[in-house]
């Protein structure tokens, strides 16, 4: 079956993907129920390593991960992260553990109610997964001591993902912070 995967349209390859069902042109064995992956994100672009036996894993983890970075959804975050994750690239003032990325994304929301993010490019080799984050929307609310006018925030970040037993365990990330600073107003062009 899986040689037919390559002859399908890529609509029908995307409705695969959002199902967790196609892993590099390749059908995996997927333990949630469609349902339960049809909400998270489909990146635009991957490869997987489909000599890994946890790939799978670990593309349903970044995607989860993905969907809370979507939504602010704290279930998909405290799902894709470990208990003991630990944030390698940890800004200042930032809790470290899973507490951090909450309150980085309640944060954020409260400048940004509307953002979304969708997955660029997702890459999964061994234990990591490496994967870039679009995010978009509209500075309405109010980011320190500057208040939005409905300006529109576009902006990238990278993410390196170490993951264990389906969970996140350690990240390495680097945002446009430059770019997001100059849509937010708080860096003149």
């Amino acid at each position: 079956m899986s040689s037919l995967l390559p002859k399908l349209a890529v609509p029908a390859r995307h409705a695969l993907l959002a199902a967790g069902l196609v892993l590099g042109g390749a059908i995996a064995a997927h333990a949630a129920s469609a349902s339960d992956t049809a909400s998270l994100p489909v990146p635009h672009h991957m490869a997987v390593d489909s000599a890994s036996p946890t790939s799978a894993a670990i593309v349903q983890t970044a995607r989860r991960y993905a969907a809370f970075w979507n939504t602010g959804d704290e279930a998909d975050a405290r799902l894709a992260l470990s208990p003991d994750f630990v944030d390698r690239t940890l800004p200042d003032g930032r809790p470290q553990g899973p507490t951090g990325p909450l309150q980085a994304s309640k944060g954020f929301r409260a400048a940004v109610p509307d953002l979304h993010a969708e997955i660029d490019d997702l890459v999964v080799s061994g234990d990591r997964a490496s994967v870039h984050l679009h995010f978009h929307g509209h500075f309405t609310g109010k980011f320190q001591n500057l208040r939005g006018n409905g300006q529109t925030v576009d902006f990238q970040a990278f993410d390196l993902y170490r993951v264990q037993n389906g969970r996140i365990v350690e990240n390495w990330h680097l945002e446009d912070n430059l770019t997001l600073l100059r849509q937010l107003g708080a860096i003149k062009p």
